[in-house]
């Protein structure tokens, strides 16, 4: 609208007003008033331009509000992530124009707009009454590492809000790789968990003392793809007999195909009600701030630890007696092989099913853009190897650092034997990076993926590990052309455009949040 205004105040046009023209004796042949309802023609025309103008403008104005409302704070919150997120020019290589491939006018946003029968729903539940007069109550035990733990939270919560009925906080289950002890509130935010899900599903401390002597009904194991009608049957009717149910074995159990308000569910659970402590917070914003004091950083998740190895079937490559000692480890413990036993540690690798080693992940690196200076941030416990088996990154880049290189004195002291305190710092300094590169996908890549894309990043780089692993195997290339051709198989990778896509795939919604929980700007 002031483009067109604008145009109506510009300079005057060429045309002289006969009215005042000296030499053109036709004046003196126009009847009395004809200047007067010259002015009033005039005045109409004015008049009805002004009046089109407010019309146009209302149906604008009427137009946005018909929009369903995000709010203030989150738009804000969004705004500043993703000019965060966006970075300087000439710092990372690719970056050059100075904006993230994926940004610009047709950006998602975060849009967690729940129908109105969910909206009714929980009205009539606000405030936990009914539940807690029906007396219903879901205790979900959590099993895995940290990540595997949060997509266990958010389906435990869907199930609660199926079953119409307040959860009691995840039970944290010790993990024998990590070993951590670690209670829910030792972790989690409880007070936000808690007040962002309180329109949603009741969340409780401890059972109420009405049902402490009281035996929990145990469920049934779920399948892969138990959907909402499978949970009703096979819970509600012993949810209702005993008033506690008991459930565990979740991971990737629940459905990834619900319907869209348990899907913004999900989202709302993942990327808004599940924070970590503020301590824990605190301390992974102050790393990223650190990292980021010289321009946008990239977030390398390493993978390179020796259960890594033991339960892909892969072979590290760092000589005979590393080879050795991972394929005793994974003679000993048979179960932990994760998948495709048959196929040997060579096959695997040429199959793209192993992680890149150190040498590998710096060419690829070296590939997609970034330089010796780039400051790059590498997440995950010590790699199998230590330094040694790092040695290739540290040489080829200059600024590879850790939450143990970027920790002032005492900042992490207490926290060696914690590692989901330790997976939770990471996590957050990743969450921040410019460029993410998960090494070997798992929980914490899936994560933090779909997260990144709520908060609006883009710069997330999927190797493309089979095509690598042949492309590194081809001896006739040159440097310059295995550069070339390892960027053009991952520019697909940096735009966010591509999540829209991988849903139809059967991820979760917290893994590809387009657009079922988001909408375009």
């Amino acid at each position: 609208m002031w483009e067109y205004c604008a145009m109506c105040t510009g300079k005057p046009t060429t045309h002289r007003d006969p009215v005042i023209a000296p030499k053109l004796p036709a004046v003196s042949l126009r009847k009395p008033g004809a200047a007067s309802a010259a002015r009033r023609s005039r005045c109409s025309l004015f008049l009805a331009f002004v009046l089109l103008s407010l019309l146009w403008a209302c149906v604008n104005l009427f137009g946005q509000l018909a929009l369903p409302p995000l709010p203030s704070s989150c738009i804000r919150r969004h705004l500043q992530l993703q000019a965060a997120g966006s970075p300087k020019e000439g710092h990372l290589g690719w970056f050059r124009t100075g904006e993230l491939p994926g940004h610009g006018s047709g950006m998602d946003r975060p849009c967690l707009n729940f129908s109105e029968e969910y909206r009714q729903r929980s009205a009539q539940s606000r405030g936990g009454r009914r539940w807690t007069r029906r007396g219903r109550f879901l205790i979900a035990v959590v099993s895995g590492g940290l990540n595997q733990q949060r997509n266990q939270i958010v389906d435990a919560v869907v199930i609660a809000r199926i079953l119409d009925a307040a959860l009691v906080l995840p039970v944290l289950q010790v993990n024998r790789v990590w070993g951590d002890e670690s209670e829910f509130s030792d972790i989690f935010d409880e007070r936000r968990f808690k007040r962002t899900l309180a329109d949603d599903v009741k969340v409780i401390s401890t059972l109420p003392s009405s049902h402490l002597g009281k035996r929990p009904a145990k469920g049934v194991p779920m399948p892969f793809g138990a959907g909402e009608a499978w949970v009703r049957a096979q819970y509600m009717r012993k949810l209702d007999r005993s008033g506690i149910l008991l459930i565990r074995d979740l991971d990737s159990r629940l459905s990834k195909r619900l319907n869209p308000d348990l899907q913004k569910l999900r989202c709302k659970v993942a990327f808004q009600a599940l924070r970590f402590r503020p301590w824990i917070e605190e301390i992974g914003e102050s790393m990223a701030r650190r990292m980021s004091e010289q321009g946008p950083y990239v977030a390398l998740h390493l993978r390179l630890e020796k259960d890594v190895w033991v339960r892909t079937g892969c072979s590290p490559g760092l000589g005979e007696a590393a080879d050795r000692a991972v394929t005793e480890d994974r003679a000993s413990h048979p179960e932990l092989l994760t998948s495709r036993s048959s196929l040997t540690p060579h096959e695997r690798y040429l199959a793209g099913l192993c992680p890149l080693n150190a040498t590998e992940l710096s060419i690829l690196l070296r590939g997609v853009g970034m330089t010796r200076s780039t400051r790059i941030y590498w997440a995950g416990g010590e790699p199998f190897g230590g330094e040694e088996a790092l040695r290739p990154l540290t040489s080829s880049f200059s600024s590879l650092l850790s939450k143990w290189s970027l920790a002032r004195p005492g900042e992490l002291d207490g926290l060696v034997h914690r590692p989901s305190v330790l997976g939770a710092i990471d996590y957050i300094v990743c969450l921040r990076s410019g460029v993410f590169l998960a090494n070997h996908g798992g929980n914490m890549a899936k994560a933090l993926q779909g997260h990144r894309a709520f908060m609006g990043y883009s710069g997330d780089v999927v190797p493309k590990k089979r095509l690598v692993v042949h492309l590194l195997q081809n001896k006739s290339l040159e440097e310059d052309e295995i550069k070339d051709r390892l960027k053009r198989i991952h520019v697909e990778s940096w735009d966010l455009s591509t999540l829209k896509t991988r849903e139809k795939g059967g991820d979760a919604a917290i893994v590809s949040p387009i657009p079922g929980c988001m909408c375009t700007l």
